[in-house]
């Protein structure tokens, strides 16, 4: 077969011949070997040192605890920053820490206090304290309770219980009453409980926390969503950008065509422009 051993491999398997393999270091004589079966070609994989989409690609992840309401950063997000995706998950209070710690969150909306070695933490705002009792409980009555009028109660530990939601539980059972943010409270909405505004119980806090180290110009852009940045702030990072300058807009404007200058054909009459009679007549 004339010039068979100077086809690529492909080739010849395009034409239905037995897959060809190489007689041991390929040489210039391009020699093959004799045919072997489809399972000893070894398949074309890609080179794993090479860098993916999905390793180049950046995402903002963060987590944040029950009563925060994420909904509205992230639309600001998208519409400033859609190159860049965001992934939001809801974090126990007893995890959020390490949500950041371990590297599942970039940044967390955590509830105060936490543990501030190696963190930024930058306070947003205080969450009112509610009281929660069974449905039917003589708060139901009133629009807002102070603490004072509580002491003669059983409060439950809503750390020993498991966390908030199941408190919840075990209040509507009648087994006691909590004490919770009103944010926690409407998140869960148990049914069989009742809840009021507390005075005179120290409010919680929301703050967003990052990794001091791990700041970059992304982490700035979310902090400054969260704290009502505009996008023309001078201290947005995506502010600071150079942005291309645009080319100039094309002259539209007519050029105005000189008209051609026309030979007078008498002298100018030299008393045009005069008033009348403004011509001095001669002595006769």
């Amino acid at each position: 077969m004339a010039g068979f051993m100077d086809w690529e491999l492909a080739d010849v398997m395009a034409l239905g011949y037995p897959p060809l393999r190489w007689c041991g270091t390929p040489t210039p004589d391009r020699r093959y070997c004799e045919g072997v079966s489809a399972a000893e070609v070894p398949e074309t994989t890609a080179d794993p040192t090479a860098p993916t989409d999905q390793e180049t690609a950046r995402v903002l992840r963060f987590s944040y605890v029950a009563g925060v309401t994420p909904g509205k950063w992230i639309r600001r997000w998208e519409e400033r920053m859609p190159d860049i995706a965001v992934e939001a998950f809801m974090a126990d209070d007893s995890g959020q820490e390490q949500a950041l710690r371990d590297g599942s969150a970039d940044l967390g909306f955590v509830r105060l206090p936490v543990e501030r070695e190696g963190l930024s933490v930058i306070a947003l705002y205080e969450e009112q304290p509610v009281v929660v009792a069974p449905k039917g409980h003589e708060i139901s009555v009133f629009e807002g309770v102070d603490a004072a009028d509580l002491t003669a109660e059983t409060f439950l530990d809503v750390d020993e219980l498991g966390g908030p939601a199941m408190a919840l539980q075990v209040v509507a059972s009648g087994a006691g009453l909590v004490i919770l943010p009103m944010s926690v409270a409407r998140h869960f909405n148990v049914k069989d409980t009742v809840y009021r505004p507390l005075s005179g119980a120290d409010p919680t806090q929301i703050a967003v926390a990052w990794l001091s180290e791990s700041t970059d110009e992304v982490i700035e852009e979310f902090i400054g969503i969260v704290r009502g940045r505009t996008a023309q702030s001078s201290r947005q990072p995506s502010a600071n950008q150079e942005k291309p300058k645009r080319e100039p807009k094309p002259d539209r404007r007519a050029v105005p065509v000189k008209k051609p200058k026309v030979a007078q054909r008498y002298a100018p009459n030299p008393d045009k422009g005069r008033g009348k009679g403004s011509r001095k007549k001669g002595k006769r």
